[in-house]
């Protein structure tokens, strides 16, 4: 007799078992091999201000995060783009800025764009509900933007870049507007809840936080360890309440675990991200305020990238180069999507089980508000970076130089920074072209 007729004649038993039995389960629990998938963006994270990172001085208190990251890998070389619109428009679409035409802060994402959520849901026969909680920053500065029109079952949250005010905000549901009052974070976190506990099928979830964005506004008591501040104000020291933003979001990342049934727990993968570096108001060493946020250098775009759960079997740190883009293809890789490689994406889930090398080269960009732009490339060794001006191209040692003090170009270069220039300058060619 075939093994499954057995295993039908065993469930129909412990169903006719069961039939007059209260202590009996009301269905039978289905065991899928599909996980459920967490991606969380914070705001303006960089690694400076993230635990299990030897960048900074002054950590805040995340013990969400430290677990997260301790039970799963964590990345040291994820490259992501310098200010938010561009790193978001790099996952959805698995490509490069030039492509999207998304290189700053506040350009628009075309809808002709296929999205992450949908090429999920039309190469998996539907299998996920996917739902965007939270930050879209994909449609410049519109409030009544619909981003479930590009393919996504569900959004709700803060359609702009950044709320004026964490406790005075626009929210945004089908295109509609209203005014929460609700501090933000622990708004997105309440959103995030209702609609897992709504699912009932593997669901894609991506959670975006402004946290920690400016501004500095103080967080509810009871969700971040950082004394009794006073409100801010222009000239305080903004690293408390910053640090504050941190924890207060990591307490709901931790709400939001707990708030899941024991199921969807042990079926969960999570992704925890960074997508730009930390502002300069509160860069610390050895990063500086012309090293973080809004440039190409490493503080800018060198952020956090935790990954834990499901079929995460490696622990600790990996040197992988990964870019921001890769996510694409590792989250539909993940969903049942046959996507090792797509457009810019290239997939990392091997990564979460095996030691091997993804990729040779790194990639980012940058317009700068003049029109002008800024590319950098890298290998594992040395780091390129170039002016549309031809002005102020620069190339680092990362082996000697992490952080990019010294520029190679000021001075004749020996043969290796030489062939390592030319072979990045002809990478950098292929990549853009």
């Amino acid at each position: 007799m075939p093994k499954y007729i057995y295993i039908l004649l065993a469930l129909a038993s412990l169903f006719s078992a069961c039939k007059d039995n209260r202590d009996c389960p009301d269905e039978i629990p289905i065991v899928t091999t599909t996980p459920n998938i967490l991606l969380i963006i914070a705001d303006d994270l960089g690694k400076d201000a993230t635990p299990g990172y030897d960048e900074g001085t002054t950590k805040p208190n995340t013990p969400t995060l430290d677990s997260i990251r301790m039970n799963g890998l964590s990345f040291d070389n994820f490259w992501v783009n310098p200010t938010c619109s561009p790193t978001r428009a790099s996952i959805i679409t698995g490509k490069y800025g030039y492509r999207t035409e998304v290189k700053n802060a506040s350009e628009v994402l075309s809808s002709d764009e296929m999205v992450l959520q949908k090429y999920i849901n039309d190469n998996t026969n539907n299998a996920y509900s996917t739902a965007i909680v939270g930050k879209w920053h994909l449609s410049g500065n519109k409030s009544n933007t619909n981003p479930e029109d590009f393919g996504i079952d569900y959004y709700e949250g803060l359609i702009k870049g950044a709320a004026e005010d964490y406790y005075s905000w626009t929210k945004t549901s089908n295109g509609n507007t209203s005014t929460e009052t609700e501090y933000i974070t622990s708004k997105f976190t309440n959103l995030a809840i209702e609609w897992v506990q709504e699912q009932n099928k593997p669901w894609f979830l991506w959670q975006a936080y402004t946290a920690p964005h400016t501004p500095f506004h103080l967080p509810p008591a009871g969700t971040h360890s950082q004394g009794t501040l006073a409100p801010y104000q222009e000239g305080d020291e903004p690293l408390p309440y910053y640090h504050a933003a941190v924890e207060s979001m990591d307490y709901e990342i931790g709400r939001l675990l707990n708030s899941m049934t024991a199921t969807d727990k042990e079926n969960l993968i999570i992704i925890f991200i960074g997508d730009n570096g930390s502002p300069n108001q509160v860069a610390q060493s050895p990063y500086t305020p012309r090293t973080v946020k809004g440039t190409v250098y490493q503080g800018g775009i060198n952020t956090p990238l935790f990954i834990a759960g499901k079929g995460v079997t490696r622990r600790g740190r990996d040197a992988n180069l990964v870019n921001s883009t890769d996510l694409f293809a590792t989250i539909a890789s993940l969903a049942g999507a046959a996507t090792n490689e797509i457009y810019d994406s290239k997939s990392i889930v091997e990564l979460l089980t095996t030691e091997k090398k993804i990729r040779d080269f790194q990639y980012s960009e940058l317009r700068n508000t003049d029109g002008s732009e800024m590319w950098t490339i890298r290998n594992i060794d040395y780091k390129l970076i170039i002016n549309s001006n031809n002005n102020n191209n620069q190339l680092y040692d990362l082996r000697s130089d992490p952080y990019e003090k010294i520029n190679l170009l000021n001075r004749p270069l020996d043969t290796e920074a030489s062939t390592v220039k030319e072979l990045l300058e002809a990478e950098l060619v292929l990549i853009r072209n």
